[in-house]
This record gives C-alpha cells, sequence and structure tokens, in this order.
C-alpha cells in the first residue's frame, strides 16, 4: 500500500535548506495498521502530507496503491487522493454551516460522483450510524461535542471504503475517554472494510495497539516495535 524509498524533504529557509526529512523509508501492508509517535517538530506530518500528495519528495521515490506521486501532475494528484486516501485531522475540519449528514455526504459526492443522491444520502446515514451518531445527521458541527465532531470527521474519512487511511493525531484534541473510543471506532472501521491505517500519535499507549510502531527522531524513521 505504501512504499517509501530514501525520501528526503527540504524547505529554503532565510536562504538556507532546512532538512525535514533525511533518507525515510516506509513499507505499509494493505490492512495493516501502523504508528509513527516521536516529538513535535520531528517530522512526522511532512511524512504524512507527502504521502498524501500534498507536499512532494525532495528525492526518493514515494508509491501509494501503485502510483508514484513524484510523476503525477495536480490534477492526478487530486484523482489519486480522491480514489485512496482517507484522512483524519486532529481539529477535525468539518464544515460549520452543513450538518453532519451533509459533511460526510460531500465527501462521498466528490470521491464517486457516480452515485446518485439518494444512494449518497444512504451511504452517508450508514456511515454515520456506524460510528454511532445515526441520531445526530441534522446537527451541524456547533451542536456537537469534540468527540462527536471527530466522529463525523471518521465517518466522513471511511465513507467511501478508501483503500488506505491517513490518522494525523486523532485524539489530540479529545480526553483520555472520548479519544479512546474514537480510536476503537477507527480500528474496528479498518478491519472490517480492510483499510491500511497510517497513525501519528503522541500516546504510546495508542501506537502500542498498531502492526508495527516506528520512531521519527529528527527527521529520520526507525522502527520500534515492541520496544519500550
Amino acid at each position: 500500500m505504501i512504499d517509501a524509498r530514501d525520501v528526503t524533504y527540504s524547505l529554503e529557509v532565510a536562504g538556507r535548506p532546512l532538512h525535514i526529512l533525511k533518507g525515510v523509508s516506509l513499507r505499509v501492508a494493505p490492512a495493516e495498521v501502523v504508528a509513527i509517535v516521536g516529538p513535535s517538530g520531528s517530522g512526522k506530518t511532512s511524512l504524512l502530507m507527502l504521502l498524501a500528495g500534498l507536499e512532494r519528495a525532495t528525492t526518493g521515490t514515494v508509491t501509494v496503491n501503485g502510483a508514484e506521486l513524484g510523476g503525477l501532475n495536480e490534477d492526478d494528484l487530486a484523482r489519486f487522493r480522491r480514489r485512496t486516501l482517507g484522512i483524519v485531522f486532529q481539529s477535525f475540519h468539518l464544515i460549520p454551516s452543513l450538518a453532519a449528514h451533509d459533511n460526510v455526504g460531500l465527501a462521498l459526492e466528490i470521491a464517486a460522483p457516480e452515485l446518485t443522491q439518494a444512494q449518497i444520502r444512504d451511504k452517508a446515514a450508514a456511515a454515520l450510524a456506524a460510528v454511532g451518531l445515526a441520531d445526530r445527521l441534522d446537527h451541524r458541527p456547533s451542536a456537537l461535542s469534540g468527540g462527536e465532531q471527530q466522529r463525523v470527521g471518521l465517518a466522513r474519512a471511511m465513507v467511501a471504503n478508501p483503500p488506505l487511511l491517513l490518522a494525523d493525531e486523532p485524539t489530540g484534541n479529545l480526553d483520555q475517554k472520548t479519544g479512546a473510543l474514537v480510536v476503537e471506532l477507527m480500528f474496528d472501521l479498518a478491519r472490517k472494510q480492510g483499510t491500511a491505517v497510517l497513525l501519528i500519535t503522541h500516546d504510546p499507549a495508542l501506537a502500542a495497539r498498531a502492526d508495527r510502531v516506528f520512531t521519527m527522531t529528527a527527521g529520520e524513521l526507525t522502527e520500534t516495535t515492541g520496544q519500550k
């Protein structure tokens, strides 16, 4: 599902290069759950941005679901994201003016434009029911708790059955109990749909539930599965 090889990523800051990722390699199999931990500023989110095709590697190759992202133009990358990725953000990023049902339905309409409006409504409702929000379909984000908003975000990410889910600190804005519920739902949906998950987190207990764990330190990625 993911095959990143010898990836570097650098930016120019005040006329000098800032090396963010340094020779990162990572392989993730279909339906595998992989967690990446590490301190803030170590390069975790930059790697996720490269895997989503939102930034381009300086050197090395990034292949996701058979697509070598460096060879795609912006239109191709947009199609790749639409067909391949679900993304769960720390800050939810729901559209405030839309009800939960429409936030999820809009994502599905973009990912699967061939569906009818009736099909979109039914699938969005089913996705929200799967995360325990069948009674919140018509609620806007302002009327939902943080945990409920993140569950809407999870339903939105998974509604089109993507082969890969990228989750960037999905529990970072939630209390421990609510975060545990969201994670349980995320892992359960991923298992049921056969979706690979790449999870970025500061929580070692959450990371320990993944199939494999990697640690990012100053732009370098090392597998630390099973280490304490």
